[in-house]
């Protein structure tokens, strides 16, 4: 079970205590459908190496279930839940045609050069849709953001690669995608990298629950080893602070087969990371939308505010103060709640009735006051105000969670 290797991460990290502080790097990880079940269960010996220094926990894909947030469980929309740190309602990215993201919620990589041009970001994929509708390179919409260093689009070489029925051409294209993310990874380090692996979500596809789904995992398992030694060469020889996140971007059916709706084992997916500093937030269920900002406080990103406002995600590595935002109208009262994590902590509460940054504009939010995070609730009065929206802010020391009330 992988939740035993939590253990033993706990006592390395008495034995050797943590990374030194040095370039700070980031790569992040999709294993395409892989249930959380099938990943606890299947050997996955280079995976437990990198639980063994960080952990592995169970997570979230899919939003608030009947709520606004509400988000399909479905491939592209789960990658972009994770780039963008929001859910479908924000990035607009609904199925796999990707049809109208909102690049106005910036992926990590844009707020990595916007804050810093001089960082490097790469990409290694077996979907070039990631690199060119998705974080929208080269486009003036996400302000003609360049990755540094790509490699993908082998999927559409059916001369190289030749298709077929079985799938196995899209195994070999993550073979070549995982060995050019170690070679690279190894001679350059860039800052902010993204590795994406299809075959498993085939084999889940065409299989369901079957020995062909677990094959998969465990082919998956040895190209993260190859990534991973990558990795360990960068410290050794580079004394570089890498973070690796790995993660799956939706669970399945019961039977395997097909994915998209709102049932447990859909929503049940999982992260991965070699961080020692996760926080409480991290034991509990964490989501997709976490990834981002965990990344970000790893990479000592200032998010500017109006998009910190803005994200459905909290960090589960650093400080954390709160989580689980939720808040209602009744009776012209807005009644709050959320979950404390830190005690003797204050924070500050924000409500807007625009939602313009929706548009690429800027919301009006006014102060509605101050709160003690241990009461874990807070009621107040409209004071008559009408709106079709109510976005609410809680303002915490390690940063902002945000819920909307809609008409």
């Amino acid at each position: 079970m992988k939740r035993i290797l939590m253990a033993a991460a706990m006592a390395l990290l008495v034995s050797h205590g943590y990374a030194q502080n040095n370039a700070k790097k980031v790569l992040f990880v999709i294993l395409d459908g892989i249930p959380a079940d099938v990943l606890d269960t299947v050997a996955t010996p280079n995976i437990d190496k990198i639980i063994t220094e960080g952990g592995f926990a169970v997570a979230s894909m899919g939003g608030e279930v009947g709520g606004y947030s509400e988000t399909p469980t479905i491939s592209a929309v789960g990658y972009n839940s994770l780039l963008t740190g929001v859910w479908a309602n924000k990035h607009n990215v609904w199925d796999n045609d990707i049809e109208s993201p909102n690049y106005n919620y910036w992926t990590i990589f844009r707020i990595l050069k916007e804050a810093d041009p001089t960082k490097k970001t790469a990409i290694f994929s077996t979907w070039l849709d990631n690199r060119t509708k998705l974080v929208g390179a080269n486009l003036p919409e996400t302000g003609d953001f360049t990755f540094d260093y790509y490699f993908d689009g082998m999927e559409l070489d059916s001369l190289n690669f030749p298709h077929g029925e079985d799938r196995i051409y899209i195994h070999n294209v993550d073979e070549a995608v995982s060995k050019e993310a170690a070679r690279y990874i190894s001679k350059v380090g860039p800052d902010l990298s993204w590795m994406y692996l299809e075959y498993s979500d085939d084999m889940g596809h065409s299989y369901g629950n079957s020995p062909e789904m677990i094959d998969g995992v465990q082919k998956a398992d040895v190209q993260i080893g190859r990534v991973w030694d990558a990795i360990q060469y960068r410290v050794k020889n580079y004394k570089e602070d890498w973070l690796i996140i790995i993660t799956t971007d939706h669970g399945r059916e019961d039977d395997g087969f097909g994915h998209g709706g709102q049932s447990d084992r859909e929503r049940k997916i999982w992260i991965v990371t070699n961080a020692e500093e996760t926080n409480t937030h991290f034991e509990q269920v964490p989501e997709m939308v976490d990834i981002l900002p965990s990344m970000a406080y790893h990479l000592g990103l200032n998010i500017p505010k109006k998009i910190a406002m803005e994200l459905d995600g909290t960090p589960f590595i650093g400080p954390v103060h709160a989580s689980n935002l939720s808040a209602e109208l009744k009776n012209g009262e807005i009644s709050m709640t959320w979950k404390v994590l830190s005690q003797d902590q204050t924070g500050r509460v924000w409500v807007s009735t625009t939602n313009d940054f929706q548009t690429g504009g800027l919301d009006n939010y006014w102060l509605v006051g101050e709160v003690n995070l241990a009461d874990e609730k807070k009621t107040f009065s409209l004071k008559g105000t009408q709106s079709e929206v109510f976005k609410v802010v809680l303002e915490t020391p390690s940063g902002y969670l945000n819920y909307w009330i809609l008409k």
